[in-house]
């Protein structure tokens, strides 16, 4: 999976639209190469992105849980004390 792309399921606070759209622009980003399509391409990626947030946006209000809700500060921290491991940087 791409780095950029978070989990986005079971937050508190829930998963704003802006979040769904950043993950849906990332995921056309990697499936389609291009990072600005071009002038010819731009409906076609804008479309994609829509229909990419949409679908997810369904998904994430059908799925159902009995787990906590998850804190981003927690989870964030988990991330960058990941990289640290990784690259060997501060956290």
């Amino acid at each position: 999976m791409c780095r950029n792309i978070r989990i986005l399921y079971n937050f508190s606070p829930p998963t704003t639209e802006d979040e769904v759209r950043a993950a849906a622009l990332q995921y056309v980003r990697k499936v389609s190469g291009m990072t600005k399509p071009s002038q010819a391409n731009e409906a076609a990626f804008e479309r994609a992105v829509d229909e990419v947030a949409a679908i997810t946006a369904t998904l994430l209000g059908e799925l159902v849980t009995t787990a906590p809700p998850r804190d981003r500060e927690v989870e964030a921290e988990k991330r960058r004390a990941r990289a640290a491991a990784r690259y060997g940087t501060a956290a």
